[in-house]
C-alpha cells in the first residue's frame, strides 16, 4: 500500500534535448535548459531568473503545498513544540578580551541576536550591534563576520541580505554607535592588522574568494592596496588574524593542499612571506607562539597529522621539528596555541578528546575526556594569548549543551552553562547508543542512535537516518532540540559515520574520494541494514536525510536501496555530480576536483562519477516518498541540480509515491534565516517523515 501517495497533475518539465561529448562519450540531457544563462545575474537578484524556469518552480512549490496539504496543523505544532524548547531571552557566556567582555544577546520573540559587551570587571553593557535592527529591512538577512579592531574601538561587520553568500562590509564606529560611509560589497574572510588597518579577501564573479586587500581605515576602497591574488582557480584564500597579534595569515588552497603567507602586524605594509610552498597533498596550518610557529600538517605521510615547530625566522619545512607526532588512528583535528600553552583536539574511534600541555613540555601532556558511548566537544578558546582559562562545550544526543570553563594551570573545571529547555527535558528519558554495522568490504561503520527509553526496539519503530560523508566533515554526537519532536513520536533517531568523514581518522575520509566514493553509499546501506537486523526498525520504516553533498548520498542509496525505505529527504543535494564537475564555470568546481577527479582531463575520473551520479543513474524503479529542496540564491548547489533530478524522476520512476520539489526562491544553501524561521524549514521535513511512513 502506498503510504503517502502521489497527488494528481503532478508539474512535468519540458524536454529539451541536449548533448555534450567527452571521451569519446555522448552524454544526453533533456533538462539542462533548467540551467539559466543569467545564473550569477539570478543568483544576485532571484527575480532576474528566466520566466520559463521561474514557472516551473513555482509549478512545483505549488505542488508541493497540494502534496504537503493536510499537514499544516502538524507543522504548527512541530513549530510550537521547537520554540517551547528555545530559551527566548537566551545569552552566551561573556568572554574576556583585553578591557571589556563580550557576548550575544536573545530577546524576548527576537530572530537574531545583539552583540554586547560590558567592562571587563562589571558595568553597563554597551550594544554594539543589534542584528535585528540590521535585519528588519530584509526577507533574508545573515551576519558574517563582526571583527572587534585591535584597540576595541571599531567593528568591522558583514551581512547577506538574499542568501547568495555575497556579504557586503560595514564599519561602525563603537563611541558614535553609527556605521562610517565605507562599504566595500564581496567580502570573504576579514582580519584586522592594527586600529588603522585591516585585510580583507574579495570574492570574484564566479564567487571564488582569490583576492586579499589591505584597506586603511577612512580611505576610499577603490585605493585599497592588493596585496595576494591567488591565480590557481582550485585555490580559495582566507586571512586571520592569529591569536598573539603578532601576525596576520593568508591561507589559501583547496580541500587537500594549501600554502600559508603571513604578514607582521607591527609592519603591515610588508610584502606577505610565505611559510611553506605548496606542494601536492601538502595541508598545514600554522600559529604564533613567541620565537616560533606552530604547525599542524600531514607532512612527511603523517596521514591523522602532527604538530611541528619552526623558528620565526626560518618557518619553512627544513626545520620543521616534531612536537606532537603523528599516531595512526588518532586524528588531531585543531591547534589552539596560547603563549604558556599549547592546546589541541584529537579524535580516535569517532570519539572526540582535548589535550594540552605547558609550551615546548609536550611530556607534561593532560587530556580532557568523558565517560559517554558517544558525544560532542567544541573548543571555545580566549582571544587573549597570555591566559590560563580554557573555554570548551560539550553535549551528546540525550544531553543539552555544556560550557565549561577550564583553567590549565589547576585542571579546575567550572560549568558555565547547561542549555536551558523551557519546556523541560529529562535526559534519563533517552537513551544514547554508539553501535557499529559492517559494510560491504568489511569496514566497520560508527553508528550513533537516540531513542526514547520507552520506545519499543522489536522492529516496528520507524527510522530517521542522516547521512553526510564528504569532505572529511566528521558529524558530531551532539545535542538537538529540534529532534526530540521526532524521537518523543517513537522515531530512532539515527547518525551514520560514513566513509568520507574523518571519524576514524583521515584513512576514514580517503578510502571515499575518487574511485572510492561509492564506499560510502555502501556503508550507509550497510547501517540501514544494521538497524533492520538489530530490530532498530523495520524495512520500509526508514526515513533517509541529508543535505548538500550528504544529498548525494541520499541521491546515490535511492538508486542502490529503494526498497529499504519509506521516505528521502534531499535538502539541496548534490545530485548532478557528472554535468557539475564538468562545468568549470561554476563557483565550486575547480576545487572539487581533488575529491572526485577532473573528469574532463581523465577518462577514469568520468567513468567512475558516472557510475554513481544520482541524475545519471535514475531509472524505471519503484522510490520512495520523496521530498527535496532548493534555493535559487544557492552558489553551493545550484537549484537547477535538484530541479533537473525531480524532473527525470518524475517521468522515469514506476511507483505511485509523492515527489515534492521546495525551491526558496528568495534565499540560498541555508534556507531561511531566524532562529525561529528555520524551525519552519525542520518542521516541514519531520512532517514528510511522519507522513512517510504513515504516522499521521
Amino acid at each position: 500500500m502506498t503510504v503517502f501517495p502521489a497527488l494528481p497533475g503532478a508539474p512535468v518539465a519540458d524536454r529539451r534535448p541536449e548533448t555534450a561529448t567527452f571521451h569519446g562519450v555522448t552524454l544526453h540531457d533533456d533538462y539542462g535548459w533548467l540551467r539559466a544563462e543569467n545564473w550569477q545575474e539570478a543568483m544576485r537578484e532571484p527575480d532576474k531568473l528566466p520566466e520559463d524556469i521561474k514557472e516551473y518552480l513555482n509549478a512545483e512549490n505549488a505542488y508541493y503545498e497540494k502534496a504537503m496539504a493536510g499537514t499544516e496543523a502538524l507543522q504548527e505544532t512541530l513549530v510550537a513544540e521547537m520554540r517551547g524548547r528555545i530559551k527566548e531571552d537566551d545569552s552566551s557566556v561573556p568572554l574576556k578580551h583585553g578591557p571589556f567582555s563580550y557576548a550575544t544577546r536573545y530577546t524576548e520573540g527576537a530572530e537574531h541576536p545583539l552583540y554586547v559587551r560590558t567592562p571587563r570587571d562589571g558595568g553597563a553593557e554597551d550594544v554594539l550591534l543589534d542584528v535585528n535592527a540590521e535585519a528588519a529591512p530584509h526577507d533574508y538577512f545573515v551576519l558574517g563576520a563582526a571583527a572587534m579592531s585591535p584597540d576595541h574601538k571599531m567593528l568591522a561587520w558583514k551581512a547577506d541580505t538574499n542568501g547568495s553568500e555575497f556579504y557586503a562590509m560595514r564599519f561602525r564606529d563603537l563611541a558614535s554607535g553609527e556605521d562610517t560611509d565605507t562599504v566595500i560589497a564581496d567580502v570573504g574572510a576579514v582580519a584586522w592588522a592594527d586600529p588603522q588597518t585591516l585585510f580583507y579577501v574579495r570574492v570574484d564573479e564566479n564567487h571564488r574568494p582569490n583576492k586579499v586587500f589591505r584597506h586603511a581605515l577612512g580611505s576610499d576602497p577603490a585605493d585599497d592596496v592588493l596585496v595576494y591574488e591567488e591565480k590557481d582557480q582550485r585555490y580559495y584564500v582566507g586571512v586571520s588574524r592569529m591569536r598573539s597579534g603578532a601576525y596576520v595569515a593568508i591561507g589559501t588552497g583547496m580541500n587537500d593542499e594549501n600554502e600559508v603567507w603571513v604578514i607582521p602586524t607591527d609592519a603591515p605594509q610588508s610584502d606577505p612571506q610565505v611559510i611553506e610552498p605548496r606542494s601536492t597533498g601538502i595541508e598545514y596550518d600554522v600559529d604564533h607562539q613567541e620565537d616560533h610557529f606552530l604547525i599542524l600538517t600531514n607532512a612527511d605521510d603523517a596521514l591523522d597529522f602532527k604538530i611541528v615547530t619552526a623558528p620565526v625566522a626560518t618557518p619553512s619545512r627544513a626545520h620543521w621539528v616534531d612536537l606532537v607526532p603523528h599516531q595512526a588512528g588518532r586524528m588531531i583535528v585543531g591547534l589552539s596555541v596560547y603563549k604558556h600553552w599549547t592546546i589541541w583536539m584529537e579524535r580516535e574511534d569517532a570519539l572526540p578528546r582535548i589535550c594540552y600541555a605547558p609550551a615546548g613540555d609536550i611530556a607534561a601532556k593532560q587530556v580532557i575526556d568523558f565517560a559517554e558511548e558517544a558525544y560532542s566537544l567544541g573548543s571555545d578558546p580566549s582571544p587573549e594569548y597570555e591566559t590560563n582559562a580554557f573555554r570548551f562545550t560539550y553535549s551528546s544526543p540525550t544531553t543539552p549543551a555544556q560550557t565549561w570553563d577550564y583553567d590549565l594551570a589547576t585542571g579546575e573545571r567550572v560549568l558555565r552553562k547547561t542549555k536551558e529547555i523551557p519546556s523541560g527535558h529529562d535526559p534519563a528519558d533517552y537513551v544514547t547508543r554508539r553501535i557499529m554495522a559492517t559494510s560491504h568490504d568489511g569496514a566497520e561503520v560508527p553508528v550513533t542512535v537516540l531513542y526514547r527509553r520507552d520506545t519499543p526496539l522489536d522492529g516496528t519503530a520507524p527510522c530517521l537516518l542522516y547521512g553526510y560523508g564528504s569532505y572529511g566533515a566528521s558529524m558530531p554526537a551532539s545535542f538537538s532540540t529540534n529532534r526530540l519532536s521526532l524521537v518523543d513520536r517513537g522515531f530512532i533517531y539515527v547518525i551514520a559515520h560514513v566513509r568520507g568523514g574523518e571519524e576514524k581518522g583521515r584513512a576514514w575520509y580517503e578510502d571515499a574520494k575518487f574511485g572510492r566514493k561509492v564506499n560510502t553509499f555502501h556503508d550507509f546501506v550497510a547501517v540501514a541494514e544494521a538497524l533492520i537486523a538489530e530490530d532498530f526498525t523495520g524495512k520500509g520504516r526508514i526515513v533517509i536525510q541529508g543535505g548538500s553533498a550528504g544529498g548525494l548520498l541520499v541521491g546515490a542509496v535511492l538508486n542502490m536501496r529503494p526498497d529499504l525505505l519509506a521516505g528521502a529527504i534531499a535538502d539541496v543535494p548534490f545530485v548532478d555530480v557528472l554535468n557539475t564537475i564538468l562545468d568549470e564555470t561554476l563557483p565550486l568546481t575547480p576545487g572539487e576536483w581533488s575529491q572526485w577527479g577532473n573528469p574532463i582531463e581523465s577518462r577514469e575520473a568520468f567513468d567512475d562519477i558516472r557510475g554513481y551520479s544520482p541524475y545519471d543513474n535514475v531509472t524505471a524503479q519503484d522510490y520512495p516518498a520523496m521530498l527535496v529542496t532548493a534555493g535559487v540564491s544557492d552558489p553551493r548547489v545550484t537549484y537547477w541540480e535538484p530541479a533537473k533530478w525531480v524532473a527525470k524522476l518524475r517521468v522515469t520512476k514506476t511507483d505511485d509515491n509523492v515527489l515534492m520539489l521546495k525551491t526558496n526562491m528568495t534565499s540560498g544553501h541555508f534556507g531561511k534565516s531566524g532562529r525561529f524561521a528555520m524551525l519552519e524549514d525542520a518542521a516541514r521535513s519531520y512532517a514528510f517523515a511522519l507522513k512517510a511512513v504513515g504516522a499521521v
